[in-house]
């Protein structure tokens, strides 16, 4: 029993820290344990929210489908008069989205050259705040269409996977190409090139 004291109680050695301060290694623990939701949030924001925005409704929205109307669900804002015949980006976003910082400029400009041309961007926020939504138009100012998804149910339907991600549609409302996550802006003059590609393509088809 000495023994087992003495090994305890030895100068320098863990199990001392742990048998006479335990209060102060709980007190540790607890600490670390209070940090875990923090993690948790960082990391689900880091990958879009998914868990937290969406229902995991259907299947995912994939190239060739068509994507859907948006006058089924509860949007707030207003829709571009006209957007069936167009090529349409449309632009999944939230105010904590990091990259969602870099593809705003890059949609911007997008939508300044190549908007007269026929050219349609619809920008949809998922954010759970309205203010933290408006806060981000303020820091970060656009002129093409926002519209918000209050209840998530675009998001949903369509299966957002990752965010920034967008969606490029042709006249006749079908999906032909997705961009999603950093990729966009690591890849800035691909999707320029994809889009004004596209755009030519589709005003040659015009009758």
């Amino acid at each position: 029993m000495r023994t087992e004291d003495a090994r305890l109680e030895a100068p320098g050695k863990r199990p001392m820290a742990c048998f006479t301060a335990g209060s102060r290694c709980r007190r540790r623990r607890g600490r670390w344990r209070s940090l875990v939701p923090l993690y948790l949030t960082v990391l689900t924001s880091c990958f879009g929210g998914v868990s937290a925005l969406l229902a995991g409704e259907g299947a995912p929205i994939k190239v060739g489908d068509v994507f859907p109307n948006f006058a089924e669900f509860a949007l707030e804002g207003e829709l571009p008069k006209q957007v069936k015949g167009k090529l349409v980006i449309v632009d999944f976003w939230a105010s904590w989205c990091g990259p969602c910082r870099g593809t705003f400029p890059l949609m911007e400009d997008l939508h300044r050259r190549l908007g007269k041309r026929g050219l349609v961007i619809v920008a949809v926020n998922e954010d759970k705040s309205r203010v933290a939504m408006t806060e981000f138009l303020k820091q970060h100012p656009v002129s093409f269409t926002i519209i918000r998804d209050a209840k998530k149910q675009l998001a949903a339907r369509v299966n957002v996977a990752l965010m920034p991600a967008s969606y490029i549609l042709d006249g006749e409302g079908k999906v032909v190409s997705i961009q999603s996550g950093e990729r966009t802006i690591e890849n800035r003059t691909a999707f320029t090139r994809l889009v004004e590609n596209l755009l030519e393509k589709h005003i040659a088809e015009q009758p």
